[in-house]
């Protein structure tokens, strides 16, 4: 039988009517504004490698046709996510065109008097290649004159090779233009999302709801985005020209391109840009229909509220004057001078509140926690619909900001050394008693009190994962907070909870790791990734030199096992023992253990120290349980 979520119970339906009145329902603009400029909707499919449907826009139709959430949607989620169903080739002005919502971002080309410039490519190289025929079909078919990267982040570079050929690149014929230094892009953009890959898909198949069905009781888009489609290609081109100050212009397909550079923001390269001929300017993630992550749940680093709010500003005081339009690789634009700087200055407000009362708090001993139940965003920003929680929400960006400006400690004494989760749990129960522990779970969720049940219920399943009745009780009440919630990332953390307990873990749909990301790694960061792998207590009496020369880099680079650690330096250093030499992508499969790869690499010295280094390494699970120990 498939799985199907529960309905609603009365206190979950009371909570999300009750929650209507804090949202002006009145204001409709975005519905008009995500309509406008249409030339042609999504074809009806987009197609896998193998033939196999991975979306379907007809699968959101449930979305369509009522204005009322039901019981199972927090109204706000359901108005955005009905906002965000309008998929299709969009006319912004006159030389830029958006293809939106067959991919959780979208693909924006400019067309210039001698080309067309993509900026972003969006997350896989099925919704890109699908774009471009719409873009070929509908708009232009001059060849493609250059691609901009707007940050580090997969869902804006995934899809390059469904926009440009590698040799297109490799030909100079196509730059890829790109914030910060060629290596400093390379580093954040595959470092961050590979080297702990399997953690933050795994995190990410949670909060964007990719396990779950498409209907009211699951997935209801998110909320910045369609869906992370499952099943596709992802991809990768390395920059070839980058930005680094701000000012800086390019002419790419006979237009002028100015750049405004804002590293530490929503990435750790990000950059903004203007199109003065076209009046019409992007601040990448750093502005969107939604409040954005100042610390993501799949998991990155922590980024810098004050710089979100410090580089919207610099933008107003730029080009504030002039700007006609807003455009970005996610959601819908806003037209019209007025509506610009609306727009910009209230989300620049937004995170430097976030920032400093989120600080200010601090200053009075307050935890992270204890902030984040304090902080109310004022009417004047908190009822714009921009500024709602469809990405970050206002109580986890508290929190970072503490994580951001002060470390992990929360401060409490408590919190310092604690018991790991099962050991707290087994205690808890032992200390309480097991029934005691359900019936107490009961109680709270048939009172509508669903935090206290999930936590409750959280070391009971712990103590003993096996409790059935401990597991769906608990699920119950994720579930319930899951139709709460106005956030989609909560949404699908807690639904998908949900799901595990009652059925177990659900096999990974998505990874970061692609084979053409982990070839495009610069050298130093390979050897990061293989060092991640390196079980270190099993290492520790361990003392190998392995050199590896790169054939098609003319490069040699020597690795160290020692004291538990691989390190790795270019060139010769010290005694080794054994030389593996081959192209890149050999060399590779070689450092994460495959078998096939030494047999096509060439070996000199002792050919043991390879398979004791194999011995060393350890292997990530892609579906390791998160509700359970």
């Amino acid at each position: 039988m498939a799985y199907r979520g529960k309905e609603a119970t009365g206190e979950t339906a009371a909570v999300n009517r009750g929650a209507v009145g804090r949202y002006p329902m009145e204001d409709r603009r975005d519905f008009a504004d995500a309509d406008r400029g249409l030339i042609a909707p999504l074809p009806d499919r987009l197609y896998g490698r193998g033939g196999e449907v991975i979306f379907d826009p007809a699968a959101f139709d449930y979305l369509e046709g009522r204005e009322e959430a039901p019981d199972t949607v927090n109204p706000s989620l359901w108005r955005q996510s009905r906002v965000i169903r309008k998929g299709g080739l969009y006319r912004v002005v006159d030389g830029v065109y958006q293809v939106r919502n067959n991919d959780i971002a979208n693909l924006t080309v400019v067309e210039g008097p001698t080309g067309l410039v993509v900026i972003d490519a969006m997350a896989s190289v099925e919704a890109a290649t699908q774009g471009m025929a719409m873009i070929r079909e509908h708009v232009s078919d001059k060849p493609v004159a250059a691609v901009v990267y707007t940050h580090t982040h997969i869902d804006h570079y995934g899809g390059v090779k469904g926009v440009v050929t590698a040799e297109e690149v490799a030909s100079g014929r196509v730059p890829i233009v790109a914030p910060g230094t060629v290596k400093s892009f390379d580093k954040y953009a595959l470092g961050e999302n590979v080297i702990a890959g399997n953690a933050m898909s795994r995190r990410a198949s949670y909060a964007f709801g990719s396990l779950l069905d498409l209907d009211p009781r699951g997935h209801v888009t998110c909320g910045i985005g369609i869906q992370t489609v499952p099943g596709v290609t992802v991809s990768y081109l390395s920059p070839t020209d980058g930005i680094t100050r701000t000012g800086e212009k390019r002419e790419l397909g006979g237009l002028e391109f100015e750049f405004l550079y804002a590293p530490d923001t929503e990435a750790p390269e990000e950059m903004h840009i203007w199109i003065p001929e076209l009046a019409a300017l992007t601040c990448a993630e750093n502005a969107n229909h939604t409040l954005h992550n100042v610390q993501t749940l799949r998991g990155a680093r922590t980024r810098d509220a004050r710089n979100f709010a410090r580089y919207l500003d610099e933008t107003l005081e730029r080009w504030g004057d002039a700007a006609q339009v807003h455009y970005g690789p996610h959601t819908w634009p806003v037209w019209g001078n007025d509506a610009v700087v609306d727009l910009l200055e209230s989300q620049r407000d937004t995170y430097k509140f976030i920032h400093d009362q989120a600080l200010r708090l601090a200053n009075r001993g307050a935890t992270p926690l204890e902030a984040a139940e304090q902080v109310e965003l004022p009417e004047a920003l908190g009822r714009r619909w921009h500024n709602r929680g469809y990405h970050g929400t206002l109580h986890h960006d508290v929190r970072a900001v503490f994580h951001k400006e002060l470390g992990l400690w929360d401060g409490d004494p408590v919190s310092l050394h604690p018991h790991p989760p099962v050991e707290t749990a087994r205690r808890y129960v032992e200390l309480i008693g097991a029934e005691k522990v359900l019936a107490e779970g009961r109680r709270a969720f048939e009172a509508g009190d669903y935090r206290w049940a999930a936590q409750l219920l959280h070391s009971l399943v712990f103590a003993d994962p096996e409790h059935r009745e401990a597991r769906e009780l608990q699920a119950d009440a994720y579930e319930q907070l899951g139709y709460q919630a106005e956030g989609p990332q909560w949404r699908g953390i807690y639904l998908t909870a949900a799901k595990e307990l009652r059925e177990g873990v659900q096999p990974a749909r998505f990874a970061t790791a692609s084979p053409d990301t982990v070839l495009a790694m610069p050298v130093d960061v390979l050897f990061d990734f293989a060092a991640v792998h390196l079980v270190g207590d099993r290492a520790a009496d361990a003392d190998l030199g392995i050199a590896l020369r790169f054939t098609d880099l003319d490069e040699t680079w020597t690795m160290r096992v020692r004291h538990g650690v691989l390190n790795a330096r270019s060139g010769t250093w010290g005694t080794v023992g054994l030389t593996v030499a081959g192209p890149k992508a050999v060399l590779a499969g070689v450092l994460l253990g495959q078998t096939a790869a030494a047999e096509a690499a060439e070996l000199d010295g002792d050919g043991q120290l390879l398979r004791r280094y194999w011995e060393l390494l350890d292997e990530f699970d892609p579906d390791f349980p998160v509700v359970t120990p």
